[in-house]
């Protein structure tokens, strides 16, 4: 039998440890360290996304129960409440997000070998939404939002090669989603889909000025003119076809056209108007664009129910941005998994399971690929005849 370590070493082994001593470095996160590395923080707080534990309390409890497995983690010993906390509150969060994007550079890669694409077009196709995170405006006194509640927002681009988040920023609860939209800078060709949250005229003319194409609701209360109506298929759930101009940008020219597309929603009984500044793909490829939107809100969904973004084990903003960045690097890691298992997993069925298996010693892609499988028996090794 091949002996292997615990299936979270296994999952250890996607962060390298060269390179992420580099990111310590660079970030200078170990300045005032006395003993305690960023590299036992983050085991600490990866064993906290992937346990679900509740506490600072339960983080430590649990490593320290492992009692022998804790040095194939790279952890000579099981971190105290205190330190782990106030590494949180004073170490860099920038380290985290950083390893985020190092880590993403892999999944991508990984995505882009294995992921069929749902859309015959070209055009890269993303994702942009944001999540509320409530929290307790007494406790968290730096996060206000209302007078007696606090919140955080997460916004979030998605990459719907492999569903894996490729942006991400996290602010305060009062924070416009489009205030954020205006500091994202994508790549001339890109296809993105956002609800209405995001109305600004003048940012969707930036967008169309940069070559970039976009897919949203139109409000009810938007005023314009109807420039041409194209002929629509018939047996479709497509109603009208139209390409119209603002009436506040009725000014700037054929740049500023639009198209407005009106369907029937037959799950829901009601119209829906489309709009986009594609004016070449189909109507009904547009509808099928936005209806692939749905994907952002359960990958929130999806991150909210299986990791640690609800309840925080640090109450200082850098804890929760800590915490937060920790559990997108989890949930990349769980991505990766998914897209390389020849099993039919889940997101949610892979993280519940994944976390009664964490230190259990058995191959890891054996386990993935066939997760009901009884483990082989351990077989004693022979002892060899003494040479005489």
């Amino acid at each position: 039998m091949i002996r292997v370590s615990s299936i979270f070493s296994q999952l250890l082994q996607f962060f390298p440890r060269l390179e992420f001593e580099a990111l310590v470095r660079k970030h200078a996160a170990e300045r005032h360290a006395r003993g305690f590395t960023c590299w036992q923080q983050f085991v600490a707080m990866l064993f906290c996304q992937l346990a679900y534990a509740q506490s600072l309390r339960e983080i430590c409890g649990g490593l320290a129960a492992l009692e022998g497995k804790l040095r194939h983690l790279g952890v000579m010993d099981c971190p105290k409440t205190t330190t782990l906390s106030y590494a949180n509150a004073h170490r860099p969060w920038q380290l985290y997000r950083a390893l985020f994007e190092q880590t993403l550079a892999r999944c991508q890669a990984e995505a882009a070998a294995r992921t069929k694409r749902r859309f015959r077009f070209k055009h890269k196709l993303l994702s942009l939404d944001s999540s509320m995170v409530e929290l307790c405006a007494e406790v968290f006194d730096w996060a206000q939002y209302k007078r007696t509640k606090g919140a955080l927002k997460l916004h979030l681009v998605l990459d719907h090669d492999g569903f894996l988040p490729c942006y991400a920023v996290i602010t305060e609860g009062k924070t416009a989603d489009v205030t954020v939209a205006r500091t994202i800078d994508f790549a001339p060709g890109t296809l993105v889909v956002f609800d209405r949250g995001y109305s600004d005229y003048d940012w969707w003319l930036k967008l169309t000025r940069s070559d970039v194409h976009f897919v949203t609701r139109l409000k009810d209360s938007a005023r314009y003119g109807i420039v041409e109506c194209r002929p629509v298929v018939e047996g479709t759930n497509i109603i009208r076809d139209e390409v119209i101009l603002l009436t506040s940008q009725q000014e700037i020219g054929p740049e500023a056209r639009l198209r407005r597309i009106e369907l029937w929603v037959e799950e829901k009984e009601e119209t829906m108007v489309l709009l986009t500044n594609n004016l070449k793909l189909a109507a009904s490829t547009i509808a099928r664009i936005y209806r692939d939107r749905w994907q952002v809100e359960l990958f929130f969904k999806a991150l909210k129910q299986g990791l640690k973004v609800k309840t925080f084990v640090g109450t200082s903003e850098n804890a929760v941005q800590i915490q937060i960045w920790t559990a997108l690097i989890a949930i990349l890691v769980l991505k990766y998994l998914q897209l390389k298992s020849t099993f039919g997993w889940s997101l949610s069925n892979m993280v519940a399971l994944l976390r009664q298996q964490l230190f259990v010693y058995r191959d890891l892609w054996t386990w993935l690929n066939d997760p009901y499988q009884a483990p082989p028996p351990l077989v004693a090794a022979e002892q060899l005849a003494l040479g005489l």
